[in-house]
């Protein structure tokens, strides 16, 4: 059996469309108690935002700038 860092590797050397349906298959796969309304719209949501990235309607930034123009905006 391969270790976690075998398999992270190995995903990780996949292609990007690849790892992109890896992943929603891997956050589908994951069990939440939360109430299934609100469930069922976060996955509209993320499914939405996800869609918005591959239309490119909307443009990606690194966690990184993410976090830089959060903190500029809790500066100001």
């Amino acid at each position: 059996m391969r270790s976690i860092e075998q398999l992270t590797e190995e995903i990780l050397s996949l292609p990007s469309e690849v790892r992109t349906v890896l992943a929603d298959k891997l956050v589908e796969s994951l069990e939440f108690s939360a109430d299934s309304a609100i469930q069922a719209a976060w996955v509209t949501e993320a499914q939405r935002r996800r869609d918005e990235v591959r239309n490119g309607s909307v443009q990606p930034i690194s966690g990184e700038e993410a976090l830089a123009q959060v903190r500029r905006l809790i500066e100001s």
